[in-house]
């Protein structure tokens, strides 16, 4: 019945209806979805940003007054708790390949050239990557060398697009989430799951992407040239893959379990968005 009250929004704005409005924003201040705002916010009972990042950048680039915009965070449902494999190491990288996979492969496979083949128990990379996840697998077209790059690794393997719910099963089986990310998210999903799956996080600070971590992961600071970038993140990627059977890393990783699942938990979102409902009706 409140629900029914309201109109929201998810980015795309097509059609106004006559009830309470709340347009829910996931793109970037700069997206064209979004530039319609400066002159129309008003349209909007309230504008629902999904991290204060977010937040500041709408009301800095578009001029959105503070008062009619206010942050509702990502959530996501918590991983189970599980055990990890120890008969190898596996990283992922779950996420469209535009936002670091080219990156990634090359760091991965010189890593595991120089470094990662003497160890005891091999490293993997497995890569769940494709546009099909949002409709659009003609833009998998420019990366296809890639992708048969990575199929024919030995130590990689490649996944495509996968269900949400087969990934959630493949990352209890993951120990690291390597996200060099050259994209400035908005927020990130895959990195609260990551965080929740037990991951360590390896990642940039790009975007609100250290808002999202809360300082519990492996970020590093990003930079515009792909090759220092690149150098920067095999580092920390490197000391990641040395630290997975390390106890105050392992300890570490259960508190940003715990911060995850407690703070980017449906359950409690539900909650701030129902007050939120109550208090505009």
């Amino acid at each position: 019945e409140l629900l029914e009250q309201f109109q929201i929004i998810p980015s795309r704005v097509r059609k106004l209806e006559d009830k309470k409005r709340i347009i829910w924003c996931h793109d970037l201040a700069q997206d064209p979805e979004e530039a319609h705002l400066p002159e129309k916010y008003d349209d909007y009972d309230k504008i629902v940003c999904v991290s204060n990042w977010q937040k500041q950048e709408y009301v800095n680039h578009l001029a959105i007054p503070w008062g009619n915009i206010q942050v509702m965070l990502n959530a996501i449902n918590p991983i189970e708790p599980h055990e990890k494999p120890d008969d190898s190491i596996n990283i992922a990288y779950f996420t469209t390949p535009h936002r670091g996979l080219e990156i990634l492969v090359p760091t991965f496979n010189h890593l595991h050239e120089t470094f990662f083949h003497k160890m005891d128990k091999p490293v993997k990379l497995h890569v769940f990557s494709s546009f099909g996840i949002y409709g659009w697998p003609q833009r998998d077209d420019p990366y296809k060398d890639m992708f048969r790059y990575i199929s024919e690794h030995e130590y990689m393997e490649y996944y495509g697009y996968v269900d949400h719910d087969e990934l959630m099963v493949h990352l209890k089986s993951m120990h690291i989430y390597a996200y060099p990310s050259v994209w400035r998210e908005t927020s990130c999903l895959g990195l609260m799951e990551a965080m929740s799956a037990g991951l360590i996080c390896v990642h940039s600070d790009y975007g609100a992407l250290y808002e999202t971590a809360a300082n519990w992961t492996m970020m590093y600071g990003m930079h515009d040239e792909a090759n220092v970038h690149a150098e920067i993140f095999a580092q920390n990627l490197f000391n990641a893959v040395n630290l997975v059977d390390d106890e105050s890393m392992n300890n570490r990783v259960l508190l940003q379990k715990q911060y995850a699942d407690a703070f980017y938990n449906w359950d409690t979102r539900a909650m701030e968005w129902k007050g939120l409902l109550e208090a505009l009706s």
